[in-house]
């Protein structure tokens, strides 16, 4: 896939999503670089909202990309920086994302590659594995390991998650960046 236009839609807090095109969703943990590896994925630096502390994007934001696909920043879960009730928010707008039946849907389980798949992350790909969706998994935060510590690490991330489509990426150094756009588009 190669990115001839990006611009944001519309955010929502669980209605009214736009259905009309092919969605890619992103999702992962807070604090995993989603936003930041999006920015790179559309090469724009500020076009998705990052921050520096977990749980910035409260809802779920749409991006239309060549006029022909939506990219959906999805909330992150796990820690965030917020109140209970608003983090149990969060997850339920997650899970109602998710759940939508959606004809042409892909997902990007975006992981840090240094701290490796978490319990959520595997329960997430599980889940959307036995409900057909397909998934890509992008190793985040590549450039922070050494040659050896990449191998280990993608390892770990093949034993945890079985099948998986495991794209190594970063979003300082674009690593991966076509590749993932490959398995996208």
């Amino acid at each position: 896939m190669n990115i001839t236009s990006a611009v944001f839609v519309k955010g929502i807090r669980g209605t009214d999503p736009l259905v009309d095109m092919p969605h890619t969703g992103f999702i992962g943990r807070s604090n995993v670089g989603k936003s930041s590896l999006m920015n790179t994925l559309l090469s724009q630096k500020d076009l998705v909202k990052t921050g520096k502390t977990p749980g910035k994007t409260q809802e779920i934001n749409f991006f239309l990309v060549n006029k022909k696909y939506y990219f959906v920043d999805v909330p992150g879960y796990g820690f965030a920086n917020i109140p209970l009730v608003e983090r149990q928010a969060l997850e339920k707008l997650i899970v109602w994302y998710l759940s939508l039946p959606l004809p042409q849907r892909k997902i990007v389980l975006v992981l840090d590659a240094v701290v490796g798949p978490s319990p959520q992350d595997v329960e997430v790909y599980t889940t959307l594995k036995n409900d057909g969706v397909e998934v890509i998994v992008a190793a985040n935060k590549i450039d922070k390991l050494s040659g050896n510590e990449k191998v280990a690490a993608m390892k770990v991330i093949a034993n945890l998650l079985p099948q998986a489509h495991i794209v190594p990426c970063s979003s300082k150094t674009k690593e991966g960046r076509q590749e993932l756009l490959d398995c996208i588009g």
